[in-house]
């Protein structure tokens, strides 16, 4: 199968956790031995090395597959070196991926593909790869197992290009994880799909149709449900919809709780780390504290049925 330039970025998160844990010098060394560790992992795979962007490699492949190959490695290989590191040092790894036309000048390169691999890695999350529908294209079956996300807004963009998580854990855990957590409630119709979800946080609320998912919380711009609190990351949580139902994805530093109307305290509020579960009915949404500090910022959620807005839409 022809292939085409395709751009990686990949980069460490939690950096600035780690310098404050361990100082600056320790913690300079051990990022600069794994962006050395990366590079090499790219070039092993026939990759280029264009930069090192301080706690981030930028390189470029001849095709979507050999830079499929080389992410699937570097995911599977840092997770390994992860279970064996303290808590407060883990630095993960979210990479973005993305094929199509690149320019090269005086040794660096440009181009929409290098825009979009950058942007797919911010919008990632620690953990996960971020792929276009171009990488996933050039793939053989079998190669690597992969997720439509649906189409992404990403920032500067015109289009929203249809983006793929690309899954680099083991096949028989996936298989025995994800139908349990995303299974559709049993005893419910079809009428109860999820439609519509409504958050509000202070004086800010927003409504967001099943349609209009993925959208991501956080405290940047680039976020569709901004909360402005330093306790926020960047882009802490994404909610999509899928299989029917609202799924509520972590991808913070510090974590998100979810609390469900009808559960009291804090014994009622489930907390995520790198996890996923399924909003239903009401509740709230706690990022980067728990629910039971009364600070924490705190989404108030409501979830609606596709029949309901079926009926609101015909009045």
């Amino acid at each position: 199968m022809t292939g085409h330039p395709t751009v990686v970025f990949a980069d460490l998160t939690g950096s600035t956790r780690v310098f404050e844990a361990i100082g600056n010098a320790r913690a300079t060394e051990t990022v600069t031995r794994l962006i050395q560790w990366i590079g090499g992992v790219c070039e092993s795979h026939g990759g280029r090395v264009v930069k090192s962007l301080g706690d981030g490699v930028f390189a470029i492949f001849a095709s979507g597959a050999k830079a499929t190959h080389a992410v699937l490695e570097l995911q599977r290989n840092h997770q390994k070196r992860l279970q064996t590191w303290p808590a407060p040092l883990r630095m993960e790894l979210q990479i973005g991926v993305a094929s199509g036309e690149v320019v090269e000048v005086d040794g660096d390169c440009y181009g929409d593909a290098v825009n979009l691999a950058s942007r797919l890695s911010d919008l990632a999350g620690p953990g996960q790869i971020w792929a276009t529908e171009s990488v996933i294209d050039q793939l053989q079956g079998g190669e690597a197992r992969h997720r439509s996300l649906g189409p992404i807004n990403i920032r500067g963009k015109n289009e929203m290009p249809v983006v793929h998580r690309i899954d680099w854990q083991d096949e028989v855990t996936e298989f025995l994880t994800m139908p349990a957590s995303l299974a559709a409630p049993t005893g419910r119709g079809a009428d109860s799909s999820f439609g519509q979800i409504e958050l509000a946080w202070l004086d800010v609320r927003s409504m967001f149709r099943a349609e209009e998912l993925p959208i991501h919380l956080g405290r940047v711009d680039d976020a569709q449900f901004v909360v402005n609190d330093p306790r926020v990351s960047r882009l802490h949580a994404r909610i999509e919809a899928r299989l029917g139902s609202c799924v509520l994805v972590d991808i913070s530093t510090y974590g998100t709780w979810v609390r469900f109307h009808g559960t009291a305290g804090a014994s009622g509020e489930i907390a995520l780390r790198r996890d996923e579960c399924v909003l239903h009915g009401s509740g709230e949404i706690g990022l980067g504290a728990p629910l039971s500090d009364f600070s924490a910022p705190t989404i108030s959620f409501n979830t609606t049925g596709s029949s309901v807005l079926l009926s609101r839409s015909g009045r």
